[in-house]
């Protein structure tokens, strides 16, 4: 996963300003309890810290892939 899917995950399911508190701020200890900050910092792929993230906030399995686009009514 590369960091701007990250960062639209995190946005979409967060929102911006909320996201940006739980990457600086949360803890995460299955990643060796550091933040999502200091992970990436570190080199740790993003989807490993976004499944901690969705562990640790309850994001159920259906959003983690992303909001998906409501799909198109066909014009008889």
């Amino acid at each position: 996963m590369r960091l701007s899917q990250f960062t639209q995950l995190m946005h979409d399911e967060f929102t911006p300003e909320y996201a940006q508190v739980i990457t600086r701020d949360l803890v995460l200890g299955e990643l060796g309890d550091r933040t999502a900050e200091r992970a990436l910092a570190d080199g740790e792929d993003p989807k490993d810290i976004w499944l901690a993230i969705c562990h640790a906030e309850g994001v159920p399995k259906e959003r983690r892939n992303g909001k998906r686009a409501p799909k198109k009514q066909r014009a008889d």
